[in-house]
């Protein structure tokens, strides 16, 4: 079954991604440098030893700008920025050390960007034996990075790889040279069979790939090239995301505006490639994600321990994500932080300070309670909704839900909201109706890309 025309128009419209809760434009932003020390210590005492902590590290250099791109970078062929850039972050590092108290132990590492896989071999080598040389790494760590197809190359996959990464997750996008060109990120077929085989010769147990849908010129025949190939290539999970368009936060999308498929084109883009995906033998994890079946997502979905958070959906149960580098953003089950977004700005702060706070929220209960509502709705397609919280939402909000059961999108029965396999298509809209914090006065008018 899919969405009606009807349907599609109605719930179109902007809503967050919910990677966490409250979204980062809700935070109160009443943590600073020393309240998030003494929320980290709280956290990592609580939970740390047990769950280990997991590392997001931002390495936001590319050599040139993709124009659909909405992360946080710098562009630049200078290489000469390495090393400065890896040394504040390993300050950082230290002084989250310090706040531990004693060797953390490690149930993942990501590295994300940017284009991590523009730093050098050897960068990466040098920086990473100093994230770990004072970690344990646990014995079902996931460690994992983004590469850039044109630039992983073969010492790059081996070095890392020879550091524990076995998961590697390429930007594809799309392979059509007509969309290719309209987002300016050029990178033949050829590269990314080179960037996978050298990944599965290597070693390496996961292979993902990103897949947008929504993007300039995309049509359903070139989509089906696109997937064509990749079915040649047999990744092992597959993120087809939809092309979030913000060009009043990202200019550069301007360049391809009049080129962009409609709200009905693009979701039946989405129902297009799902349909391929499925038929190569994927299995749905949730929003935006697939994965084959024997690949540990699904088997967490199958056994309600799939958990989301600021990376995506992730198998690790760790309450602890800690970011470093530039803008990268922290969760500690308490609270949330980001840091400066200013490559120039961070490494000042961290030089004076440590840290490079430049936001953050520290969790009410009623965030706790929704935050884990929200978490099920996008893990589980279910959720219990105590009496607590239903008597908070706004009639609108009661409203919205009680017309989302009438269209067969979601079921409510007593405290138990499910969501129905065609209400995930709008899951976003779903957790809308439940984010207290975006229905108080003045966060309507928040900025958010639309929901399909």
């Amino acid at each position: 079954m899919k969405l009606s025309a009807e349907l599609i128009e109605k719930y179109n419209k902007p809503a967050p991604r919910y990677t966490s809760y409250p979204t980062v434009p809700g935070w109160e932003n009443n943590v600073n440098s020393e309240s998030w020390k003494d929320l980290v210590k709280k956290a990592f005492l609580q939970f740390g030893q047990k769950e280990g902590i997991t590392l997001y590290i931002h390495l936001p250099f590319c050599e040139s700008l993709c124009s659909y791109c909405g992360c946080n970078k710098r562009i630049t062929k200078n290489h000469g920025v390495e090393i400065p850039y890896l040394d504040a972050v390993l300050a950082e590092w230290k002084m989250y050390l310090t706040l531990f108290g004693e060797k953390p132990k490690l149930s993942g590492v990501h590295l994300g960007g940017g284009t991590p896989t523009f730093f050098s071999p050897e960068s990466l080598e040098y920086f990473l034996s100093e994230i770990l040389e004072n970690s344990i790494v646990m014995e079902d760590a996931e460690f994992s990075f983004e590469g850039h197809p044109n630039n992983t190359t073969f010492h790059h996959l081996k070095a890392l790889n020879q550091l524990g990464f076995d998961r590697v997750s390429y930007g594809i996008q799309d392979f059509d040279l007509q969309v290719q060109k309209a987002i300016h990120r050029i990178q033949p077929f050829e590269k990314v069979v080179e960037a996978t085989l050298n990944a599965r010769n290597i070693g390496y147990h996961s292979i993902n790939f990103d897949l947008i849908y929504g993007l300039p010129h995309q049509t359903k025949e070139n989509l089906s090239e696109t997937f064509e190939k990749v079915k040649i290539l047999n990744p092992d999970r597959i993120a087809f995301y939809s092309y979030a368009h913000l060009p009043s936060a990202f200019p550069a999308q301007k360049s391809f505006e009049a080129f962009l498929p409609d709200e009905f084109e693009k979701r039946a883009l989405y129902e297009f490639g799902r349909e391929k995906l499925v038929e190569m033998g994927y299995e749905e994890i949730g929003m935006d994600h697939f994965a084959k079946p024997e690949d540990p997502l699904c088997e967490a979905k199958r056994n309600g321990t799939l958990h989301r958070n600021f990376m995506g959906y992730t198998t690790s149960p760790s309450k602890l994500l800690i970011g470093l580098g530039a803008s990268s953003i922290s969760e500690v089950y308490f609270g949330y932080a980001q840091n400066e977004k200013s490559i120039e700005e961070y490494k000042n702060q961290i030089l004076e300070d440590g840290l490079a706070i430049q936001k953050g929220h520290k969790m009410t209960q009623e965030d706790i309670q929704v935050r884990e509502i929200i978490l099920d709705l996008i893990c589980r397609q279910e959720a219990f909704i105590p009496a607590g919280i239903w008597e908070k939402l706004g009639s609108k909000q009661i409203f919205n839900l009680k017309e989302m059961e009438w269209e067969g999108l979601v079921k409510m029965d007593k405290e138990l909201l499910e969501v129905t396999d065609l209400g995930m298509a709008v899951i976003r809209q779903v957790c809308k109706n439940l984010d207290l914090r975006l229905a108080q006065p003045g966060h309507e008018n928040k900025i958010f890309s639309k929901a399909i």
